[in-house]
């Protein structure tokens, strides 16, 4: 042992830590296109909407763009309508906001367009019977997996899934009183889609875990449904302490 590392050895100082990253301290997002496929949905719309409202560049697609350019008109505050794969193209982060029945195939055939490009999931694969809204679980697991397995060039992340169409779709509300569950693998990533999501006035977006757990996350629209169709509401989701 040096004499160097013997005097380190007897005072016992431990190397400096690099002050932990605050959670809070997310990215600006303001600056960023936002393309909505599904877009001409009502939770795509309503989604478009509140961003737009933000100040956000919004692009909303659909299979047909006449029908994505009338629902961009129908929205303002800037919005374009276009088909699902300029969209894709013409975005640096893309909303997936389409029916599950058209999920995997939609995603599949915009592959190529969608490459590189933080795609946000917020599908939930739900089925309904006399009983009420109940959970379907993908063979990848959850929507968001599927995504990430049919989109192996992109960046997938999971989020938006808890919001009522119909208060993001109401002028008469100037806040969204909800928080937002981001799921996803890198940590810059998730921040990216949490700044998105607190762009819209009263909304905040929460770190949630990776994509292997977003099959939870898109269960629980099940029971909101339930929540809303006893209570009358358009029940959103608050996580407390953080």
């Amino acid at each position: 042992m040096t004499s160097t590392d013997s005097a380190h050895h007897t005072s016992g100082e431990a190397p400096a830590k690099a002050p932990a990253k605050d959670p809070w301290d997310l990215p600006d997002v303001s600056g960023l296109v936002v393309g909505v496929l599904g877009g001409t949905g009502p939770q795509g719309k309503g989604l478009a909407y509140r961003l737009a409202k933000a100040g956000q560049k919004v692009i909303i697609g659909s299979r047909a763009a006449d029908r994505a350019l009338a629902a961009a008109e129908e929205l303002g505050h800037g919005v374009e309508g276009a088909d699902n794969a300029e969209t894709a193209r013409r975005s640096d982060i893309v909303v997936v906001a389409v029916p599950w029945e058209g999920h995997g195939k939609t995603l599949e055939s915009l592959r190529e367009e969608l490459a590189g490009k933080l795609v946000v999931d917020c599908v939930n694969p739900l089925g309904f019977d006399k009983k009420g809204a109940y959970a379907l679980k993908p063979e990848e697991g959850s929507a968001a997996e599927q995504a990430a397995a049919l989109l192996p060039d992109s960046r997938v992340a999971a989020a938006f899934h808890h919001l009522s169409a119909v208060l993001l779709q109401d002028p008469r509300i100037d806040e969204i009183d909800t928080d937002v569950m981001v799921l996803g693998e890198e940590r810059a990533d998730v921040e990216i889609v949490q700044a998105l999501a607190g762009r819209i006035p009263g909304m905040r977006g929460v770190f949630a875990g990776r994509l292997r757990n977003a099959h939870q996350v898109e269960s629980l629209v099940a029971n909101l449904i339930s929540v809303n169709r006893r209570y009358k509401a358009h029940a959103g989701l608050r996580v407390t302490d953080v």
